[in-house]
């Protein structure tokens, strides 16, 4: 009995840790949410870049690829490869200015690949994922903590997901998603501005103009 008592108390302490652990982590991520969320809008800029341990793609082999975001609520419009996806809480619209082609779907993307989607960025942590707290980095003076979600589905297509956050403003600062193949995808806020004046047409699709410009609606 008596060498059964530490190992039990060994194992409590454990649990402990990793109740506590999950809980400020979550907690973080709660206070993120929380503040982001309390925008009437956002426009996030950012840089993202890809590799691929079994491809042989190394971080920084390609130059980062430059976007940008406007959300409000579960609205959003989104400037990236050369696409502009529209999002008016009720239809998307994948606007392709390469193919001139333009394709609507009812509905926001399917998110049941685990991959997260701009309407969801700031609830997607919220069911599926198991929390742990991650590395903290001094980034220009800035204090990022990261804390790193695990889906709870094994046959998820993602096998972890960080975030950075920033301690100071509680603003995510990147996002790095890594996949079942390796993969590994990173996006990092280069430029954030909120509760600005937007135009009445920043979630809204103009067909008539699109359609004078010679774009195929499928």
């Amino acid at each position: 009995m008596k060498k059964i008592i530490p190992i039990i108390l060994v194992f409590l302490g454990i649990t402990t840790f990793g109740f506590s652990q999950e809980n400020k982590a979550k907690t973080l991520l709660d206070e993120v949410s929380s503040k982001m969320g309390a925008y009437t809008n956002m426009t996030i800029a950012f840089s993202s870049s890809l590799s691929n341990e079994e491809a042989g793609i190394k971080e920084g082999d390609e130059p980062p690829i430059k976007g940008i975001i406007t959300l409000e609520g579960e609205k959003y419009n989104l400037e990236y490869l050369g696409n502009t996806f529209i999002f008016d809480g009720a239809k998307l619209y994948v606007i392709n200015h390469e193919e001139k082609e333009i394709a609507i779907n009812d509905g926001d993307f399917d998110t049941d690949d685990g991959f997260i989607y701009p309407s969801k960025l700031l609830t997607f942590y919220k069911e599926g994922y198991t929390f742990s707290m991650g590395k903290r980095s001094t980034v220009k003076g800035r204090k990022i903590q990261y804390v790193e979600l695990t889906p709870i589905d094994s046959n998820s297509d993602i096998v972890k997901v960080e975030l950075g956050i920033d301690l100071k403003t509680k603003h995510i600062y990147k996002l790095m998603q890594t996949g079942a193949n390796t993969s590994k995808t990173t996006f990092e806020i280069t430029s954030f501005k909120y509760s600005q004046v937007l135009p009445k047409t920043t979630f809204t699709f103009d067909k008539d103009s699109y359609l004078k410009k010679s774009y195929i609606i499928d």
